[in-house]
């Protein structure tokens, strides 16, 4: 903020701090003139406002509720199968968060309507309840230790190992973009050194060349899935704290410098498929940052297809090692060197 934002800030607070204080000293002066009918007028509006405030309040949440929930992500159903369980713990956490706020809202504004000011009886002094403070601390204490321990079963789920037949998708994220690394036909993801990362010479991830894991392994601009696959996902980053965030699938997972993590989740539906579902024929698959991570963390996007394994086969054929992007030379020198071996035999 400017100084001059923070300047019209303190106006604003100086002018509802000298407004209140008016009001509070014209309430004071009509009670020592002895003005007391106008005060319990003004006592019993204030009071039958508070209570038209909950109705409308309460009516205009509902109504937002209808008007925008199909445009939230719990309007469509999760592309995982490890969101499902996360959205039913979130539907648990709203029955009990919306079961409490609509009592206690209630409550609120019912007792500042019933118990107004008024000379017909006295205030009644409450100090203190053991049996009432221990309700409402055991109550709230046992509800949250088992929403903690549904929170705490279904991370160790997706943190956990992954199944044996799952995908290996390696996931880096930098100011301000996502790269992704898939093994080759060994199955093996190459020896990484930051210290060889230059994207000039096309090794954004800094890949070990004289590591041979490192010949076929495939760096995509977008990450492509299997439906019904289990994919374990591998996650880096090259300079700050970045988070991988998979609204779609209910899953989220840091992306911290020097320490890898993982997660693995099951996509269930197609890209296709999701289309359908929501309606919508420019939907995809996002993956976005979701940790403050610098000026251009807005535009820190990715795009994820699902597809069939015989689409993913098709095109993870279609794609070339990084190695080969790397060393054109060693590249273009292969078809002559295949062609030659081929011609051998015939030249026996």
């Amino acid at each position: 903020m400017t100084w001059t934002e923070y300047f019209v800030v303190i106006i604003v607070v100086l002018i509802f701090i000298v407004v209140f204080q008016i009001a509070k000293a014209s309430e004071y002066v009509s009670v020592l003139k002895g003005e007391k009918k106008a005060f319990e007028q003004n006592n019993r509006i204030n009071a039958f406002l508070m209570l038209v405030f909950l109705v409308l309040g309460l009516g205009a949440a509902w109504w937002c509720n209808n008007l925008l929930y199909d445009k939230t992500l719990l309007g469509f159903p999760s592309a995982s199968e490890h969101g499902k369980d996360i959205d039913k713990m979130m539907w648990i956490t709203l029955a009990l968060t919306g079961f409490v706020f609509v009592v206690t809202q209630v409550l609120l504004f019912w007792f500042a309507y019933r118990y107004q000011a008024s000379e017909k009886r006295k205030v009644y002094y409450f100090p203190h309840n053991n049996k009432l403070e221990l309700i409402w601390t055991v109550v709230p204490a046992i509800a949250l230790t088992v929403l903690v321990s549904f929170g705490l079963y279904y991370w160790y789920r997706i943190t956990g190992d992954a199944p044996k037949d799952a995908m290996e998708v390696e996931i880096t994220g930098h100011q301000f973009g996502w790269e992704y690394r898939y093994p080759g036909k060994d199955s093996v993801l190459g020896r990484q050194n930051f210290k060889l990362v230059d994207a000039a010479k096309s090794n954004p991830l800094g890949q070990d060349w004289s590591d041979v894991a490192n010949r076929d392994d495939l760096h995509p601009s977008e990450l492509h899935l299997v439906k019904g696959k289990p994919v374990r996902l591998i996650i880096r980053s090259q300079d700050v704290i970045h988070d991988v965030g998979l609204a779609h699938f209910r899953l989220k997972m840091d992306a911290v410098p020097g320490t890898p993590t993982t997660l693995w989740f099951t996509p269930q539906y197609t890209t296709e498929e999701m289309k359908k579902i929501t309606k919508n024929e420019n939907f995809v698959y996002e993956i976005s940052c979701d940790q403050m991570c610098g000026s251009g963390h807005y535009s820190m996007k990715g795009t994820i297809v699902v597809e069939t394994q015989e689409e993913f086969n098709k095109w993870i054929a279609s794609q070339k090692p990084q190695y080969d992007a790397a060393h054109p030379n060693v590249a273009e020198a292969k078809p002559a060197a295949d062609s030659a071996t081929s011609a051998a035999p015939a030249q026996q």
